[in-house]
């Protein structure tokens, strides 16, 4: 099953048209396959009636040569290949006269039975041979003379049926111990022993150019119904960068308006969510920060100035967590145009403003601009360079520019971070101890926000432990997808 998935094509519209043209295969076959039956039906039962038909016409001959005196059957036999035109060609031999038989069929099984049974019926003779020879190779009046070496008028009229050439009956009976009757006939029956098939020439030209109709009609209409899908599907990516892209439009078929009308009324929630979890961040921030005020007034009034001091510092943690949330919320929800961002640029004024506090920043490698949400970008890298300049102590950035995405690698010197962790720290308010804790500073939040602000512009950021020692992010920012 895997096999034949892997054997289908990727898109919607190959993969229609690969079923329509299977279908289109397997009815035509079927319906040959049945005609076939038929027809092949109508054939035998054809054979069967001409055969018998035709032995009680070798039985009417045989049995007048047997009643004319001896002297008299060759006057007989001259006149009537002299007239020409005559049914059979009939000799008498002194011999039984060898004849290479063809390949048994059903159709020649039914016609030796046929006459072996009506001549034993008619004439009770023991010694009767019923056969089927080639005329290019048949023989005729003793073993040496062949079929094509009499005189046309004997039996090309009779036996020859150019360009065709069926295989010839041969019956002989025993009328005497020296004397064979010999009699040669066509079977009157259309395509006699000539079977073709359940694909003919003709039939599989039909084939071909119904399929040919098919796959063309069927690349027109599914053209119609995968374009609406592509509009979908862009409106989904446009969906993860930008809210308050306009809805799309709710009409064409039946499926297609509801799928539209569905994806309209889930971006509506998606807004509507996104509004409400701002409303509600900026309602918690506004409500907590009046206690925190008031808790940190009352612990200023402790004597104990030890436990005075822990009240400030847990005081100023949950106000720095506040604000985190607060700040992610903002940093996550992008409300800017996209327009041309110079990275290698930008890095480069990071850079000027690292050098003022003392950190390095490498930058290596260019890259042309690509079209971003200048702030958000800005926000994802400043996030990532801080975060490798703190915890490795220098930053290293390479920048590998392509036709299809722009790939940012920002590499540390820091101790690394667990395998099993690598996906764990991209989530809220998640640090890694020892060296990763509330109290150097930040909240956990940088790393989530970065991928954020990648996936909002259909791009992906991940982390890596570099072989040669340190933490390597890599953002990749795919340029197909800007909009």
């Amino acid at each position: 099953m895997k096999a034949l998935r892997r054997l289908l094509p990727r898109s919607l519209r190959g993969r229609f048209v690969a079923l329509m043209i299977a279908g289109v295969v397997l009815a035509q076959l079927a319906g040959h396959a049945v005609w076939h039956s038929q027809a092949r039906a109508t054939h035998l039962e054809l054979v069967d009636r001409v055969s018998r038909d035709l032995a009680l016409g070798i039985a009417s001959t045989a049995r007048f040569f047997g009643s004319l005196p001896y002297e008299y059957r060759h006057i007989v036999l001259d006149q009537l290949r002299q007239m020409g035109g005559t049914r059979f060609f009939v000799s008498l031999n002194r011999e039984r006269i060898r004849v290479a038989d063809i390949p048994d069929s059903e159709e020649k099984r039914i016609v030796v039975a046929n006459v072996r049974e009506v001549l034993q019926q008619a004439l009770a003779l023991s010694q009767v041979q019923i056969e089927f020879s080639p005329p290019e190779s048949l023989h005729v009046l003793n073993n040496e003379i062949l079929l094509k070496d009499l005189p046309p008028r004997w039996a090309e009229h009779t036996l020859l049926l150019e360009p065709l050439s069926p295989p010839v009956l041969v019956v002989q009976l025993a009328l005497a111990p020296d004397a064979w009757l010999y009699v040669a006939t066509l079977v009157p029956v259309p395509g006699f022993l000539s079977d073709q098939g359940l694909l003919t020439p003709e039939r599989l030209v039909a084939l071909l150019l119904t399929l040919a109709v098919v796959v063309g009609l069927s690349l027109l209409g599914v053209r119609g119904l995968t374009r609406p899908l592509a509009q979908i599907a862009g409106a989904a990516q446009a969906l993860g960068r930008d809210l308050d892209h306009p809805p799309l439009p709710e009409d064409g078929s039946t499926e297609l308006a509801a799928t539209a009308r569905a994806f309209n009324r889930m971006q509506e929630r998606l807004q509507g969510y996104l509004r409400d979890r701002e409303r509600l961040f900026s309602a918690i921030s506004h409500d907590l920060k009046t206690p925190i005020t008031r808790l940190r007034l009352r612990a200023e009034l402790l004597d104990d100035a030890a436990l005075r001091a822990k009240f400030v510092r847990d005081l100023a943690e949950l106000d720095l967590m506040v604000k985190g949330a607060l700040q992610s919320v903002k940093d996550t929800d992008i409300h800017e145009n996209p327009e041309p961002v110079d990275v290698a640029a930008l890095l480069a004024a990071m850079r000027e403003d690292l050098l003022l506090r003392g950190a390095v920043l490498e930058v290596r490698g260019s890259a042309a601009p690509i079209r971003a949400r200048p702030l958000a970008l800005k926000r994802c890298l400043t996030n990532l360079v801080d975060n490798a300049v703190f915890y490795g102590e220098r930053a290293e950035v390479r920048l590998e520019d392509g036709a299809e995405a722009l790939a940012v690698r920002i590499r540390d010197r820091g101790p690394g971070i667990p395998e099993d962790k690598l996906e764990a720290v991209f989530e809220p308010f998640v640090r890694l101890e020892p060296s990763r804790n509330r109290n150097t500073g930040g909240t956990g939040l940088g790393l989530g926000i970065a991928r954020h602000i990648a996936r909002a512009h259909g791009g992906e950021l991940s982390l890596h432990n570099h072989p040669g020692g340190g933490l390597e992010a890599r953002l990749v920012l795919p340029r197909q997808a800007e909009s």
